[in-house]
C-alpha cells in the first residue's frame, strides 16, 4: 500500500556537480524514508521532460540508478514512474525488476505505462508505435512479467511479444512477486488494464478530476469482478515547499523563471493547468491539499516531486512528515466513514 511516495524527476542541481549527484540524490531519499515516505520512484527516461528542462539536461538510467538507492534505502518501496513499455522486452524488464527486488530485500514495484515521450524515442532510434498498438504491447508485456514474477516459467505468443519456458531466476523475494503499477490516466485502455493486471494505480490528472477518474477506477473493478479496494490508486503531483506562503511562491517563480516564465504573465488556462498539479505553500498547508484534493475524493495515497526543493533533503523530509500525517488522519476517517 503507498501512502506517500517520493518521486526524484531531476537530476540537475545548482552547486551539484556530477561526481556528487548520487550522493546528493541519496541523502535526499534516505531522508524521505525516515521521514515517512514509504517509497522512493525515478523516471524511466532518457532525455529530461519539456516541463522538468531541457532535452539535454541530465538524465540517469532509472534501473541502475534504483539499484543504487536500494543500498542507501532500508524500508521504502522503489519503482519507475514508469517505465515505458516500449523501451525494455518484457522479460527482460521482468529480470532487471526481479534484480532490484532481491537487491532491496524485497522492496521493488514495476511501474509500466504505454509510453508517451515521442522526440525521446526518436532521438535513440526506439520505435514508438500508434497509442492502440502501445496499450496492446502494455497488455502482453504485464501477462509476461507477472508469470515471471511468480516463477511460473511462461510460455506466451502475443502479436509482439513472446517468451518459452521463460526461467526467472533468483525468483522475487516478495511472495507473488514485486506488486505491479500502472501509470496513466486514459478511461478506456489504461484504467482497465490497471483494474484487471495491476496492484496499484497512480493517476496522471489535475485535481479537478480525481474524483471522476476514482469513479471510473470503480467502474472499471466491477466490471472484472474486483473489489475496487485492492487497487491502491495515488495521484502524482508537484510540491513546492517554503517556509511561509511567500518563500514558497517566490520558490514557485524562480522555478518558472529558469524556464523563461513569469507566474504574472500567464494566462488563466495556464495557471489554473498548473496550480492543478502543484502544490504551492508550507508543509503543512501542503498537507491540507493532499488531503482535500486527493484522499478526501477516494485515493489511498499521493507521490510528490519536489520541482524547487529537490536537493533540500531538510524540505523534502518536513513535507513529507506532514503529508504523511495527513493521509493517515484522512484515510482513517474515510475507513470509518464507510
Amino acid at each position: 500500500m503507498i501512502r506517500v511516495g517520493l518521486q526524484l524527476p531531476n537530476f540537475t542541481f545548482p552547486g551539484v556537480g556530477d561526481d556528487a549527484l548520487f550522493e546528493t540524490l541519496a541523502r535526499v531519499a534516505a531522508a524521505g524514508e525516515r521521514a515517512g515516505f514509504d517509497s522512493v520512484w525515478v523516471m524511466d527516461h532518457f532525455y529530461q521532460l519539456p516541463l522538468l528542462g531541457p532535452p539535454d539536461a541530465n538524465m540517469l538510467e532509472s534501473y541502475t540508478l534504483l539499484g543504487g538507492l536500494a543500498s542507501r534505502t532500508t524500508s521504502a518501496r522503489l519503482g519507475t514512474l514508469v517505465t515505458g513499455v516500449t523501451y525494455r522486452n518484457p522479460a527482460i524488464l521482468a529480470k532487471q525488476v526481479t534484480t532490484l527486488d532481491v537487491l532491496s530485500g524485497g522492496r521493488a514495484v514495476l511501474g509500466i505505462g504505454a509510453a508517451w515521450y515521442e522526440q525521446e524515442h526518436d532521438g535513440l532510434g526506439v520505435d514508438f508505435p500508434p497509442v492502440a498498438e502501445r496499450m496492446d504491447r502494455l497488455e502482453e508485456a504485464l501477462h509476461i512479467c507477472r508469470a515471471m514474477f511468480r516463477d511460473e516459467r511462461p510460455t506466451f505468443e502475443g502479436r509482439y511479444y513472446r517468451v518459452h519456458d521463460a526461467i526467472n531466476r533468483p525468483a522475487p523475494l516478495q511472495v507473488g512477486g514485486p506488486p505491479i503499477l500502472v501509470g496513466g490516466q486514459g478511461e478506456k485502455r489504461t484504467l482497465p488494464i490497471a483494474a484487471r493486471y495491476a496492484d496499484a494505480v497512480n493517476l496522471i490528472t489535475g485535481r479537478e478530476h480525481i474524483a471522476h477518474k476514482v469513479g471510473v477506477l470503480v467502474e472499471h473493478c466491477e466490471a472484472a469482478g474486483r473489489d475496487p479496494a485492492t487497487l491502491n490508486k495515488t495521484w502524482l503531483a508537484s510540491a513546492v515547499v517554503g517556509s511561509t506562503a511567500t518563500e514558497a511562491e517566490a520558490a514557485r517563480d524562480a522555478v518558472l523563471a529558469v524556464r523563461g516564465l513569469r507566474w504574472a504573465d500567464l494566462d488563466v488556462g495556464v495557471r489554473q493547468a498548473l496550480t492543478s498539479r502543484m502544490l504551492v505553500g508550507t508543509p503543512e498547508s501542503i498537507a491540507e491539499e493532499v488531503a482535500d484534493a486527493a484522499i478526501a475524493k477516494g485515493l489511498d495515497g499521493v507521490i510528490l516531486n519536489f520541482p524547487a526543493n529537490g536537493a533540500d533533503a531538510d524540505a523534502v523530509a518536513a513535507a513529507g512528515s506532514a503529508v504523511r500525517s495527513a493521509v493517515a488522519a484522512g484515510s482513517a476517517v474515510g475507513t470509518s466513514g464507510r
